[in-house]
């Protein structure tokens, strides 16, 4: 391991000094490990290591962006490292709190749930009807005419907020009134 640093160390000390050679060699040297890096975080994680390559392209474009910030007396593998988790830790905050559960683990519990109660057009048109106008307005605009929200707030002179909200609302109180029948 040390003798390893000391190697890394010794190519990017030539590498800032201008050795294209030994940054080639030092970047070869050091994308396997960082990949083991990157899948073993993600796998910490509870994330597929199938995204490590992403990380370690992000790694590699940091270290080569950043490598004047190196300070040349220092060992190199620390200072990797820590754009290394750093990385990491950037790339699962974009992700968010995921858990990915392989679906075919539960093929027969899902096989055994009831269906849900089916609801006729004509339900759905009445209570539709029981919606105050600007919400049906606006759940008709984009749900059956399938406009965006920026057009459906041009259309009624709304700001897409307000659009949102009383998409929002609509879809509420039409899913309370379907499940009340």
């Amino acid at each position: 391991m040390r003798e390893r640093d000391d190697e890394w160390t010794g190519l990017m000390q030539q590498a800032i000094g201008g050795d294209d050679e030994a940054y080639h060699r030092l970047l070869r040297q050091v994308t396997p490990v960082l990949r083991a890096a990157a899948r073993r975080g993600l796998a910490r994680a509870g994330q597929p290591p199938d995204q490590s390559e992403d990380i370690v392209q992000e790694i590699l474009l940091a270290v080569h962006l950043k490598r004047h910030t190196w300070d040349v007396s220092a060992p190199f593998a620390p200072w990797l490292f820590a754009i290394a988790r750093n990385k990491l830790i950037d790339a699962l905050r974009r992700r968010g709190r995921r858990i990915f559960v392989n679906v075919d683990d539960f093929a027969e519990t899902l096989a055994d749930e009831p269906a849900a109660p089916q609801v006729s057009a004509g339900e759905v048109v009445a209570q539709l009807q029981t919606l105050p106008q600007r919400q049906r307005e606006v759940l008709q605009s984009i749900a059956v005419e399938a406009s965006s929200i920026k057009q459906t707030a041009e259309r009624f002179a709304m700001s897409e907020g307000a659009v949102r909200v009383a998409l929002h609302r609509a879809l509420s109180s039409l899913t309370a009134k379907l499940r009340e029948q």
